[in-house]
């Protein structure tokens, strides 16, 4: 029988609200508006710490919390790297995961996903493969 890997897949939820103005785009979302974004965050620990913690929930808030406070209440379209890229949820959605990523992945945890949802109906999952 061969050994298996444990996995154990965490969520936090936050959120932040900014407004963008979608470039090129052939409708009512090319004038600025403003959104309340929710963001999900989710991790994979495939170790536990000494207090049987894979990640602390809060190291993972507070990681999205610092990354949506950089676009908490702002004009997207004005920031790095929206000066160049175009502020869609997709886009917004892979910076997010690149940035918190950078901020908690280990040799025993990693970001395995971003879902933005832009309205309570709409959302995007951001993730990527090895």
């Amino acid at each position: 029988m061969s050994k298996r890997t444990a996995r154990y897949q965490l969520k936090v939820v936050t959120e932040f609200a900014s407004a963008h103005t979608l470039r090129d785009y052939p409708g009512a979302c090319s004038r600025m508006h403003g959104h309340n974004w929710k963001l999900e965050l989710e991790a994979v620990a495939t170790r536990l710490d000494e207090t049987g913690m894979g990640i602390d929930f809060r190291v993972m808030k507070d990681a999205a919390n610092e990354i949506g406070d950089r676009l908490d209440h702002r004009y997207l379209n004005e920031l790095e790297p929206f000066k160049e890229v175009n502020p869609t949820a997709e886009n917004i959605a892979a910076y997010l995961y690149k940035e918190i990523s950078a901020r908690i992945n280990s040799d025993t945890v990693e970001v395995t996903a971003v879902t933005l949802w832009e309205t309570e109906r709409a959302c995007v999952r951001y993730s990527e493969e090895n």
